[in-house]
């Protein structure tokens, strides 16, 4: 089996939308799967709607040095129409939704005032934050704050942990910053600090947002072909190249099992096999969000659908 292409798309001809190309212009957002085809769709809507640039919307493609293990754009691919927020963060340093929603916001109107920014990318709480906004956490009590500061660091996270679990499990419990902000708004909002920062200034936007929706049996074969890929691509290299992670780096699908890959502890074939079956799951969670999301609309894909019969149906659903 070959990996799915990417790369292979004949620019069309512009395809105007008067409700898209007006100054400034409006954004169009595209979502799905890992692995459902956005790059190659985002091109050539790219081509279609020009002038337009394309603006990162992944949570790991963010990051400097992970291309490969993120599935980034390839030099070609990013030669062909302007990309942004792509690489742009060191991989020691964290970058969580909000801080993405920040500045992506602030690329998306940059890009308005010259071309159509198309916003592309699989992560649905980053696409959430910066679509619909996420709501403001309290600020800080200096009171509360000083007797947070007195407590030792384990009892810190013990009482994170006991409050937010699932908070806790996705935070840099070395962080003392964190943890004790995290920490505050638990006890200020009798509500753990996880579930406050998915909560939306804006419930229902005026958004032109789409996701590509393919049967589960062709995403789940295109993500075991891409792993292949990946690794005949020298991902293994890019992670031994990679030093300190953040805690969010690290969460990247296959670094880990990549890391144990290099240290001997699993052959190559059980490592491909690891990341195909951890991306499989994380494609199913994507799939159950995306179906939740009222604000994205879903673009049928068909197998043997081309890139710009694909941009043409979201071109059509508008």
């Amino acid at each position: 089996l070959h990996a799915p292409e990417r790369s292979s798309i004949v620019p069309a001809l512009p395809f105007t939308r008067i409700t898209f190309m007006t100054r400034p212009y409006t954004p169009l957002y595209l979502a799905g799967q890992t692995g459902s085809g956005k790059t190659a769709v985002a091109l050539a809507l790219a081509a279609k709607l020009a002038p337009a640039e394309v603006i990162n919307a992944d949570a790991y493609q963010v990051y400097r040095g992970m291309e490969t293990i993120s599935a980034a754009p390839d030099l070609e691919e990013k030669a062909l129409v302007p990309h942004h927020l792509f690489g742009v963060i060191d991989p020691t340093e964290e970058c969580d939704a909000a801080s993405f929603a920040k500045l992506a916001r602030a690329k998306i109107e940059e890009v308005s005032t010259r071309a159509l920014p198309l916003v592309v990318g699989g992560s649905g709480l980053y696409l959430k934050a910066i679509t619909h906004g996420l709501a403001p956490t309290p600020k800080g009590d200096p009171v509360l704050r000083a007797e947070l500061d007195s407590l030792s660091f384990d009892e810190l996270i013990s009482r994170y942990r006991q409050l937010d679990p699932e908070g806790a499990g996705q935070t840099n419990l070395k962080n003392r910053r964190y943890v004790t902000r995290n920490l505050e708004i638990c006890l200020l909002t009798n509500t753990p600090a996880s579930l406050i920062k998915q909560e939306w200034q804006d419930n229902q936007p005026d958004i032109r947002a789409y996701y590509l929706k393919r049967e589960r049996d062709e995403v789940y074969q295109r993500i075991n072909q891409r792993a292949l890929l990946m690794f005949e691509n020298g991902v293994t290299e890019e992670i031994r190249a990679l030093e300190k992670l953040s805690a969010t780096a690290e969460k990247a699908i296959g670094i880990r099992v990549i890391q144990s890959h290099l240290a001997g502890e699993i052959d190559r074939e059980t490592c491909i096999s690891a990341i195909q079956q951890m991306t499989r799951r994380y494609a199913k969670r994507q799939e159950s969000w995306f179906k939740r999301e009222a604000s994205f609309q879903p673009i049928p894909v068909a197998v043997n659908d081309s890139p710009d019969q694909i941009a043409e149906k979201i071109l059509s659903a508008h």
